[in-house]
């Protein structure tokens, strides 16, 4: 089953995947097959869920989308800026540089810097691409207003609830105006009220923003908020399905 909406369709692919397979070393003479030949488009503005069980995969394929592993045979294709790049052609200078101008991360520990505050803790993605200091302030203070976080831009990661670190680490993912945001577990140490919360903000800065999501997520509620599913059986994509856009 691949069911796309008529909004997906009126969308461009921004990130494309073509017959990814992973595999890790148990032991000597023994690897365990964790993606097999799995394809699948992202388009632009969209939330996309990968679901499945633990185990199937969700993690490696999230991580290899994101340039934070590498896949064992297949290619992925990234849209920037309407050139087509293939992942396989960036040095690994060039695919660092790449991975923090166009790729934004969510993660469940949230990795913030403990002796930072959250206001810097935004600003680091901008810091280490060379970005101007008060454009990035600037900006940084706008993103903690937009997520709720304006009265928190003083205080260090250790006096935030995981709630409000959680805010932070989605204002930080957006400093550098990416165009994919991957999201791991996101609400996987978040409360119902605050997963509620994050699932809100994250549909909320889609709109503001015309950002791509991709999560990775066990969370029900969370697929549910997305504008296409894509389930995961045995390392391999199972379904790709469309629900009801918000």
């Amino acid at each position: 089953m691949n069911k796309i909406t008529k909004k997906n369709k009126m969308n461009n692919i921004i990130l494309e995947a073509v017959n990814i397979n992973k595999s890790y070393s148990v032991r000597k003479g023994l690897d365990l097959e964790v993606l097999h030949k799995i394809s699948l488009s992202i388009f632009e503005k969209e939330i996309v869920a990968i679901v499945g069980p633990s185990g199937v995969g969700k993690s490696t394929l999230l991580h290899i989308l994101s340039t934070l592993d590498k896949a064992d045979s297949g290619d992925i294709y990234f849209n920037d800026e309407e050139k087509k790049v293939n992942y396989s052609d960036f040095t690994s200078n060039s695919l660092s540089k790449f991975r923090n101008k166009s790729l934004g991360f969510i993660f469940q520990a949230h990795y913030l810097l403990p002796e930072f505050t959250a206001l810097e803790n935004v600003c680091m993605p901008a810091f280490v691409a060379g970005a101007n200091k008060k454009l990035t302030m600037e900006k940084a203070h706008l993103l903690l207003a937009r997520v709720g976080m304006t009265d928190r831009a003083g205080h260090k990661p250790q006096e935030l609830s995981g709630g409000e670190q959680q805010r932070i680490a989605i204002a930080r993912a957006l400093i550098n105006s990416p165009k994919v945001i991957f999201a791991d577990e996101p609400t996987g140490n978040l409360d119902s009220e605050n997963s509620r919360n994050f699932i809100e903000l994250i549909k909320t800065m889609k709109e503001m923003t015309k950002t791509t999501f991709v999560i990775a997520t066990h969370s029900l509620e969370l697929s549910q908020a997305a504008d296409r599913i894509m389930k995961m059986k045995d390392g391999a994509i199972e379904m790709h399905n469309s629900i009801a856009l918000n």
